[in-house]
């Protein structure tokens, strides 16, 4: 017997939700916002567009579902990080850089950064979206956590806010831009330690205690 919505136990539902994320991603990822039809998604997720629209009532909502579900995963290992208060402020400062470099390298990360740059200008709500829930999230995460450490003595700084972004942007300098226009670097391990290593250590310097 055919069951009706109502009828259906939610952890059906929960998994039915999961799989068209899923497939969903894999379409935005491979051929970008606009190039996304409801149909290829459906068709990859296993779904009848019925089931996928019974979810989400349009692509924009279910490109919003994917993005905010992508970055309650990775987001939560520098959340993590940033409440951690078994940690020193340099062990802190380095591990949350070295992750913050790892997960813009991402490739998941890569094809969402590449789906803002080209499909932001005909779909402005992309923007909004990445705001929300990618850089404006990360913005808060580092902000918080440098307002604690000001608050400890550990740092001194007068603009958490400005900081914050200042610290997404040095984690970008030397592998993330090149890496994202599919420049050839070097996105080894050991390169991206060390990576993390100078630009934590750039970013005490200018933060240190007087």
């Amino acid at each position: 017997m055919t069951q009706t919505g109502s009828e259906i136990p939610s952890n059906s539902v929960d998994t039915k939700r999961t799989q068209i994320l899923r497939g969903a991603g894999t379409v935005f990822i491979e051929n970008g916002y606009s190039g996304a039809s409801m149909s290829q998604i459906a068709h990859v997720a296993g779904v009848s567009k019925g089931a996928l629209y019974n979810h989400f009532e349009s692509k924009a909502a279910l490109f919003s579902a994917f993005f905010e579900e992508t970055c309650q995963t990775r987001l939560s290992v520098l959340e993590n990080l940033a409440h951690d208060d078994t940690l020193s402020v340099e062990d802190a400062l380095f591990q949350l850089t070295q992750a913050t470099i790892h997960l813009m390298l991402d490739h998941k990360s890569v094809g969402l950064y590449r789906i803002i740059l080209v499909d932001a200008p005909r779909f402005p709500s992309l923007v909004e979206t990445f705001w929300k829930h990618g850089i404006g999230r990360t913005l808060s995460n580092m902000q918080g956590w440098l307002v604690r450490q000001t608050a400890k003595g550990t740092l001194s700084v007068d603009d958490p806010a400005f900081a914050a972004e200042q610290f997404l942007l040095m984690c970008q300098t030397g592998i993330v831009q090149r890496h994202r226009l599919s420049l050839p670097v070097d996105c080894s391990p050991a390169h991206i330690e060390q990576i993390a290593h100078r630009t934590a250590e750039c970013f005490l310097r200018i933060y240190a205690p007087d």
